[in-house]
């Protein structure tokens, strides 16, 4: 376990921007925290900016990394980072925040999205998650393809040779759900749990040949999760057929022989992956990787992702403190004690009552073994439901 506790904040660079660096600095001083977990690269949205000063709310440019890319390691890439508009017009925050970071005290953690990128799955349509009939998951690009893991790889040692950060924060090294609040997602059959999964399971052609090369039948699941999914499609009503699903996670799927050895196989994309990515990185920058604790739609084995990089953060948004312990434990112990391990909480409403429900989930996580506690998210609550974060890193101090 760390010596030093860290506590943070995810935010973006607009919302700094806003405030201004030194105001913004002196902000997290008061709240208590040490740390900044900072968007570096990002996708769409449509946020609500309680406390902005110069718009109330805001759409981020979909797909764009928020810091000036090195020419010469992207010089030869078939997938290139886009530089976002908003850092001309606002600056570079990352420098920045890592420029103050010596007189400042306060440490920087680059908040990384490396797959999840509907800007650049459009452009590159070869290297996207394809489901079982060849249907395009455009939000997503595939693990398994070489140009984008060359992607996710140099992301991570741009960032860390160029700026040196603390903490880089992976999100979505990985592949993803069929369902992600896509812009206005529509669906009119009723999907049940498992068939939303089965529209989510990658079978591009990377997929397929690499699973070849491991002796594992991606075609015969491919066909069986086809035939599923056109069965589903087919009937009246929505009907389970995998009761146990997600409680039991890709368990639930044992006895589909050619499909639970496709999905056990996928494990090892994203965990060679995350590998890879620890390896080209600065060493001086820390490399962990961020996940909820539903990992089987991201093929995130967790102890095998923390055995390839830093560590891992542990998004524990709207659990009851119960929950934030018992999640931490069984992480720690999975992961030993050397690893990295934080806990992520969400400031949004209703999943917490009041100040007392976050410093007593804050406690939790800390006295069940976390290293880190990160507080989501600095621009999207109100400034009165922020100040509940100083009541928590305040409540931390008798554990340390």
């Amino acid at each position: 376990m760390a010596s030093t506790l860290q506590l943070s904040v995810w935010t973006y660079p607009w919302d700094i921007a806003e405030q201004g660096v030194p105001a913004f600095l002196g902000e997290i001083r008061d709240l208590g925290l040490n740390t900044v977990s900072l968007a570096t690269s990002y996708h769409a949205g449509r946020f609500v900016q309680p406390r902005g000063k110069r718009r109330k709310s805001y759409f981020p440019e979909d797909g764009t990394v928020y810091f000036r890319p090195s020419p010469a390691l992207w010089a030869d890439a078939a997938i290139q980072p886009k530089m976002a508009r908003q850092m001309g017009e606002d600056g570079d925050m990352l420098r920045a925040l890592v420029d103050a970071r010596a007189a400042s005290g306060i440490r920087t953690s680059c908040w990384t999205v490396c797959l999840h990128n509907t800007r650049l799955g459009m452009l590159h349509p070869a290297h996207v998650a394809r489901n079982a009939f060849g249907d395009p998951n455009w939000f997503s690009l595939c693990p398994a393809s070489p140009d984008a893991r060359r992607y996710a790889r140099t992301l991570a040692k741009d960032i860390s040779e160029n700026y040196r950060p603390d903490v880089i924060e992976l999100e979505t090294p990985s592949y993803m759900g069929f369902t992600h609040g896509y812009h206005h997602e529509k669906d009119g059959v009723g999907l049940t749990p498992e068939e939303d999964f089965f529209l989510s399971i990658c079978f591009c052609d990377h997929c397929l040949a690499r699973a070849a090369q491991a002796g594992v039948d991606g075609e015969a699941a491919k066909r069986w999760v086809a035939e599923q999914i056109s069965v589903a499609l087919d009937r009246e009503r929505p009907e389970r057929t995998f009761p146990d699903f997600p409680a039991k996670g890709i368990a639930a799927f044992e006895a589909i022989e050619p499909l639970f050895a496709f999905l056990e196989w996928r494990d090892s994309v994203v965990t060679s992956l995350v590998g890879e990515i620890r390896q080209e990185a600065h060493p001086d920058t820390k490399v962990i990787a961020v996940s909820d604790a539903a990992t089987w739609y991201a093929a995130l084995d967790l102890p095998e992702v923390a055995k390839a990089c830093d560590g891992v953060l542990l998004c524990l948004y709207g659990e009851p403190v119960a929950a934030v312990a018992a999640a931490v434990i069984g992480m720690r112990r999975a992961i030993g004690p050397e690893k990295f391990l934080g806990a992520g909480l969400r400031l949004f409403h209703p999943e917490l009552s009041g100040p007392g429900e976050l410093a007593e989930a804050s406690r939790a996580a800390v006295a069940a073994g976390a290293d880190a506690v990160n507080y989501y998210n600095y621009g999207l609550v109100p400034s009165k439901r922020l100040k509940w974060i100083a009541e928590a890193t305040r409540s931390l101090n008798s554990l340390r």
